[in-house]
């Protein structure tokens, strides 16, 4: 089935999200509290605090935020496949969500078209869906699922592809790419780091490098599933 989908209505993407606040003495006392609900059954599984567990807090959208939304899409120029990136990253949440809306309002808006991540309908939408909510925006005809039937929804993910009804398994993109062979450049950072980048090093255009490298690498295995070959670094574009 994947191989009769149009590359071209595809808009592949990846986020990158923070803790609200670095450090969870910052949190107000009734965010505190919540926080400790929230993460109550996780503290007993590890034995841990909930100042402990904070560093997770970027994960949840009700105590993170994004601070960088990658897209990249695949197209054919002068006989030659090319994939395009770009990238929203601010540290003010709202511009970089109205941003990736306008992209979406203005070139992605019917159902026609679709959106592809890895773990996407499992964190990456419904986290800048929940995150445009909050910030008091518009949800886009692609991440406005409301009363439509699964198979109504045309959003694609590959770790879902890779699962083929197990829905128990989870795959790594990072275990992907390396058992499909796909090249991926050694980084100085991991997911993990984000925050400490983002609020020590104050660097995003690390975090945004970072983050176009996983779509590029989601797209590429995207394509092996395909039994496509690769799209050589020189065709890969980030405007």
């Amino acid at each position: 089935m994947v191989n009769k989908i149009d590359l071209s209505k595809i808009l592949f993407l990846d986020i990158e999200t923070v803790p609200l606040v670095y450090c969870h003495k910052d949190l107000d006392e009734k965010s505190q509290e919540l926080w400790n609900k929230k993460t109550a059954f996780l503290q007993q599984r590890e034995n841990l605090g909930p100042d402990e567990i904070y560093d997770k807090a970027g994960i949840y959208a009700e105590f993170g935020k994004i601070v960088c939304i990658s897209v990249g899409f695949v197209v054919q120029l002068a006989g030659e496949i090319q994939i395009r990136l770009k990238s929203f990253a601010s540290k003010d949440e709202k511009k970089l969500l109205q941003e990736f809306l306008d992209l979406l309002n203005s070139h992605y808006n019917n159902n026609s078209y679709m959106l592809c991540g890895h773990n996407g309908k499992e964190f990456d939408f419904p986290y800048i869906s929940r995150r445009l909510l909050i910030n008091g925006l518009t949800l886009p005809v692609l991440l406005d699922n409301h009363g439509k039937k699964p198979w109504e929804i045309n959003n694609i993910d590959t770790l879902d592809l890779w699962k083929f009804g197990d829905y128990k398994h989870y795959t790594s993109l990072d275990l992907l790419t390396h058992i499909f062979n796909i090249p991926t450049p050694k980084e100085n950072m991991d997911g993990s780091q984000v925050a400490k980048v983002f609020y020590e090093e104050d660097n995003l255009d690390k975090i945004i490098n970072y983050c176009e490298k996983d779509v590029v690498a989601t797209i590429q295995l995207f394509r092996r599933y395909r039994g496509e070959p690769l799209i050589e670094d020189d065709f890969i574009i980030s405007t």
